[in-house]
């Protein structure tokens, strides 16, 4: 970036990324400002900090400090609506997010992943393609490192999960591959409407050049519908069909076609399952296929990888009922995806923090496999209104309470299936503090 020696600088968002940007930003000489809605007592000390000689701006925004600013760093998940960022930006102060700042400094070739779901698996799989490949990798983004973080490090290759409220403030980035993986209802909390969110997804492209490659879902309508408007080459993938010309499945071979040639990969093969997987795995490939990576190594790197913590995590089997961690599951398109994958009867833990999206897409499902609906957190109220009426529903103040009640009701040969369709932060800190809650409360079952 520019000099920014003796710069005042607000950074908004005291967590992993908040930090990491005001250790950036004060070695490189400037006056920072960690600035954050919730107490300090809330956030816990930040001695590392208080050594550089950063500010703190706890419980609250201050406005003053705000437009009276040089910049405004923004982490993820802070909306730019917060009156105090809408004030610095009316003065004029530039408003920029932690992956535009990162860019602005990166020296190796970036792919950048987004979607509603399968982010973070496509992810992990590219970049365990890129290392089997012995090229130098940076894995990040969404998915836990902040992409500032790799700034100084030796790359051949950056791999970046990126949400819609990371993108939502950039202004140059761009990645040489951006992904669209699919897109269905999430974040309406944060998004008057779809279109919106969308919206705020189709950013990642909005910088590209036919120079750049655009990987899309064929088998996505509103993906499709949006890739008009992307002036990136463009390459598909389909779970629906096979591809005259990019990666299409024929029901057992995911099947890879460009500038007339043909590569086959057993699907049978892979440890991940699901044609959710199928999908995630057929994204990941294409952008190292298209820089040169050899077709065999590229797949024994799909097919040595096993899974995410908290995305259909297996538990444990006990009594012939086998319990899975889906935890990651934190909007309705991911919890159809994981119930498409078991067959009935299913106890189905669900709820948390309502994000604005409408359960319908969960009844036929329900009906057909979930024998039973515990539901947990502020939107159970809200589910057992939309869903409780086509199976038997019963409500938990605990997820700990959600876990006997499991174990109660659901029978031999049966699944248990922590998949919440809401995000964790009414109960918990995070989907992986819920997620090992529910393991520990699981493992701590009798035989």
């Amino acid at each position: 970036m520019r000099d920014l020696r003796q710069k005042s600088i607000v950074v908004v968002g005291a967590g992993r990324t908040g930090v990491a940007l005001c250790e950036y930003f004060v070695a490189r000489g400037a006056r920072v400002v960690l600035s954050d809605a919730r107490s300090a007592e809330r956030i816990g000390p930040f001695p590392r900090l208080v050594e550089l000689g950063v500010v703190f701006d706890f419980a609250g925004h201050t406005q003053s400090l705000f437009t009276g600013a040089d910049l405004i760093a923004v982490s993820p998940g802070v909306p730019l609506e917060v009156p105090a960022i809408a004030a610095a930006r009316d003065r004029g102060v530039a408003v920029l997010g932690e992956i535009e700042i990162a860019f602005k400094e990166l020296c190796a070739p970036l792919a950048a992943i987004t979607g509603t779901n399968g982010k973070s698996t496509t992810t992990t799989v590219m970049g365990e393609i890129f290392n089997a490949w012995g090229k130098r990798t940076f894995v990040g983004g969404n998915l836990g490192t902040p992409l500032i973080e790799a700034l100084g490090g030796e790359w051949d290759w950056l791999v970046a999960e990126l949400s819609s409220f990371q993108l939502e403030a950039i202004e140059t980035f761009r990645p040489r591959h951006a992904l669209l993986l699919n897109v269905s209802e999430d974040h309406l909390d944060r998004y008057p409407d779809m279109a919106s969110y969308l919206g705020a997804k189709m950013r990642i492209f909005e910088n590209m050049t036919e120079d750049d490659t655009a990987v899309l879902n064929a088998a996505d309508p509103l993906v499709m519908e949006a890739a008009a408007s992307i002036r990136a080459k463009k390459i598909f993938f389909s779970s629906q069909s096979l591809l005259a010309e990019g990666m299409g499945f024929d029901g057992s071979d995911l099947v890879w076609r460009h500038e007339g040639l043909e590569h086959r990969f057993p699907s049978s093969e892979l440890r991940l399952k699901g044609l959710h997987n199928i999908e995630n795995v057929m994204a990941a490939l294409i952008p190292p296929l298209l820089e040169g990576c050899p077709a065999e190594t590229a797949w024994r790197a799909c097919c040595a990888f096993g899974g995410l913590p908290h995305r259909m995590a297996p538990v444990r089997q006990l009594g012939g009922v086998t319990w899975y961690n889906d935890s990651k599951g934190t909007n309705v398109g991911s919890v159809v995806k994981s119930l498409a994958g078991l067959s009935a009867p299913v106890s189905l833990i669900a709820g948390g923090k309502d994000k604005g999206g409408d359960y319908a897409p969960l009844a036929d499902l329900v009906r057909e496999r979930v024998a039973h609906l515990i539901l947990i957190g502020q939107a159970a109220g809200r589910i057992a209104d939309e869903l409780g009426h086509l199976t038997h529903t019963v409500r938990a103040a605990t997820l700990e309470e959600a876990v006997a009640l499991a174990r109660e009701l659901t029978p031999a040969g049966g699944s248990v299936l922590l998949s919440p369709g809401c995000s964790s932060f009414d109960m918990f800190k995070s989907y992986e503090e819920r997620g090992d809650r529910f393991s520990r409360a699981v493992q701590a079952l009798p035989e």
